[in-house]
């Protein structure tokens, strides 16, 4: 069983979970000074009818707003809790992200604690190398050379072992660049989101958590919570994409990932291919800037016609999907969180 399913196990249920869309409805409105920037883009967006419920008795402008506003606190609580029915379950009516991790913290055995330390202890041993190599991906690590200087200096081999056993259990993913030649730049990710969260960000603090000092955790969660999620909300996305497309603004990809190089100069968030890694044809190209209030702006748009040039020649597609709009011309599609949404069964 894998640590994907014995997660689920544990929490009595299969996951995404409905309850997603409990809490995210069942949040207190936020006041009208703490409404997201919501953009023209985003407003237009909206009114296409993207997403999945629009509070009708509201005024139009404030019901697009609670509605933009209700699909973020949404998709922060997909990467906190993976879906997971259980930890959904603790999710107190009328809170939100950081009322319930503050409560969770408190709890040395909440569900969002504790789910993951027993999933782990019935699928390893407390010193196996594949334990602590999943622990060096969980902290951030990607690249082999770096997950085996976190791991404590692991040699090569049984660090490869230790990955084909992760890889074969569906706990870690290997992925390669999606480019028009071959590489050999493989990185690695835990795949599951509740997993990833709790890895980074909870795991190494379990003793602290114990000794009645969640606070600490948790001012240490909100320092890092920006950069973790910008990364985190990138496997979400590109899985999202692959569902929702074809649209009216991109055909279907069969193959949706990224790309990178070795020295990491040049990256891109997403890509659209006929097939993975190697593509044969590139079918659009993107961005994924997912900030509390900045937009998808010109400097980011430059960015990516920068890194596509250094992909192909052709002039593929340029997309971005960004947490708070998009403030520039020139994008063949763009999509925000109401989208995340519409691609997952709730």
């Amino acid at each position: 069983m894998s640590v994907v399913e014995s997660v689920s196990a544990v929490t009595g249920g299969e996951y995404p979970c409905q309850r997603w869309l409990q809490i995210a409805y069942g949040m207190a409105a936020p006041e009208a000074g703490e409404f997201p920037r919501e953009t023209p883009d985003v407003a237009v967006h909206r009114s296409r009818g993207h997403g999945r419920h629009h509070p009708q008795e509201l005024p139009g402008d404030r019901a697009r707003v609670i509605d933009l506003w209700r699909d973020l606190a949404l998709t922060d609580a997909a990467l906190v809790t993976g879906g997971l029915p259980l930890i959904c379950a603790e999710w107190p009516h009328g809170a939100g992200l950081w009322d319930f991790l503050g409560e969770a913290l408190n709890d040395p055995v909440s569900a969002l604690l504790v789910s993951a330390e027993r999933s782990l202890a019935a699928e390893f041993p407390p010193q196996a190398q594949a334990r602590t190599v999943l622990a060096a991906i969980g902290s951030g690590e990607r690249t082999f050379t770096n997950i085996a200087r976190a791991a404590g200096g692991i040699g090569a081999t049984p660090l490869q072992r230790a990955l084909e056993l992760l890889t074969n259990k569906r706990i870690v993913a290997a992925e390669l660049p999606v480019s028009l030649r071959p590489s050999k730049d493989r990185r690695y990710r835990v795949t599951d989101p509740y997993l990833r969260f709790w890895l980074h960000l909870l795991g190494p603090s379990m003793e602290e958590i114990e000794r009645g000092r969640g606070d600490l955790t948790l001012a240490r969660i909100r320092e890092s919570w920006t950069s973790w999620r910008g990364r985190a909300i990138e496997p979400l996305v590109r899985e999202s994409l692959a569902r929702i497309l074809p649209d009216d603004r991109l055909p279907a990809a069969p193959a949706v990932g990224g790309y990178w190089n070795r020295t990491n100069d040049v990256e891109i968030d997403i890509v659209g291919a006929d097939r993975a890694p190697i593509a044969e044809e590139l079918i659009f190209v993107g961005s994924i800037k997912w900030l509390e209030q900045s937009p998808f702006d010109r400097h980011d748009l430059a960015a990516l016609h920068r890194h596509r040039a250094a992909l192909t020649d052709e002039p593929v597609p340029v997309v971005a999907v960004s947490r708070n709009g998009v403030d520039c011309p020139g994008l063949d599609a763009a999509y925000g969180p109401g989208d995340l949404l519409t691609a997952r069964p709730l």
